[in-house]
């Protein structure tokens, strides 16, 4: 039987690890906060050997809702990206299946000192567009100030002990001040720069390793193509499909 295909599909059949992510995660929401929620899905792997591959990608079909297929998703976390990192982390998990644990106890071959770089580069690009607000309306959007700053906070602290915490604990109203426009810009960016600055000092002696541990994601991923192909039974290998 041909296995189901569609994006819709393939979030809701094969979800391997699904959570929480935005405010609600970070220990920053409020009344009028959003649900953002994140997963997983490993796609069959009968899907691989057809011309149209499957996405890399869905979003949806909740509101809110974005998920990415195993392989991307450990591409990206191998790349140090600031957002499938945490993701990794959530402290809400919704879902996870056999796959999705085996998944979530990999985390730590995922962080490496690379996530010094890759955040840095992220928190500089909006950074820029902070100062972009700053020059055409006279002040930055202070939401997306919060979370530049808790995501400078999380790199420095990731980098001094090699755990990543999404969750920003006692820092929670100082950030809702800032979210509420009640700290001065000119404060905000010298917040930003002495946290650039820590994290800068802390990549030079982090516990992290210089690389991320690429050879054990890999086998994790293959095993699981394999797996998938085995359980697809022999009727997948028909020309028909059928």
């Amino acid at each position: 039987m041909r296995p189901h295909s569609t994006p819709e599909a393939l979030v809701r059949d094969h979800t391997i690890y699904a959570c929480v992510m935005g405010s609600r995660a970070f220990g920053l929401a409020t009344d009028g906060s959003d649900t953002d929620r994140r997963g997983v899905f490993l796609a069959p792997t009968p899907l691989f050997w057809r011309f149209e591959k499957p996405p890399t990608h869905v979003e949806g079909p909740g509101e809110e809702q974005f998920s990415w297929e195993l392989e991307r998703f450990c591409t990206l976390a191998l790349r140090a990206n600031p957002n499938i990192l945490e993701c990794l982390h959530s402290p809400l998990v919704e879902y996870a299946d056999d796959t999705g644990r085996e998944l979530l106890a990999l985390r730590g071959a995922f962080l490496s000192r690379q996530a010094h770089e890759t955040f840095a580069r992220y928190a500089l690009g909006q950074h820029k567009k902070l100062e972009a607000d700053v020059r055409i309306h006279g002040a930055p959007r202070w939401k997306h100030a919060m979370h530049l700053l808790r995501l400078l906070m999380s790199c420095r602290d990731l980098l001094r002990t090699g755990t990543l915490t999404i969750d920003v604990g006692d820092e929670r109203e100082r950030l809702l001040e800032v979210k509420r426009g009640e700290v001065p810009w000119p404060e905000i960016e010298s917040r930003m720069t002495r946290l650039a600055t820590e994290a800068e000092q802390a990549s030079h002696h982090s516990p992290l390793p210089e690389e991320p541990d690429r050879r054990r994601v890999e086998d994790f991923l293959v095993r699981t193509r394999r797996a998938s192909a085995l359980q697809a039974g022999p009727g997948v290998f028909s020309p028909s499909g059928a």
